[in-house]
């Protein structure tokens, strides 16, 4: 056990030496490659008239994808009435995208319960 914490921490030691040795060249590199949306000056008040931009801009996008959601929500509809002439194709891949919606479910509930299988921790 000893060995595996000492191992451990030459692993440490190493990573944050190499972020010490590369870690500023490559800030530089990203907000080089970035500048394009950098603002300037860097204020709180550019950050606050920035983050009201982002919020309303959201805020203003919702009737277009409330549209979208009832559009979809017809199709499924009509799929629904018109079931006779579904194909096994259409029918196949809506029960896959079911499973995958399962599948995530469980990977979540997993997750949320500390990676553990059996139940959770009390």
């Amino acid at each position: 056990m000893a060995s595996k914490l000492n191992q451990l921490t030459s692993k440490a030691c190493q990573a944050s030496q190499f972020v010490a040795k590369h870690g500023n060249v490559y800030y530089k590199q990203l907000l080089e490659q970035n500048k394009q949306y950098i603002q300037e000056p860097p204020t709180v008040e550019k950050c606050n008239l920035l983050s009201k931009q982002l919020f309303y801009t959201r805020l203003a996008s919702i009737p277009g994808r409330s549209e979208a959601f009832w559009k979809e929500l017809d199709y499924v509809k009509h799929l629904w009435k018109n079931r006779q002439e579904l194909k096994v194709e259409d029918a196949g891949i809506a029960a896959l995208f079911g499973l995958e919606c399962f599948a995530w479910f469980c990977a979540g509930e997993i997750v949320g319960r500390g990676f553990t299988f059996t139940g959770y921790y009390v």
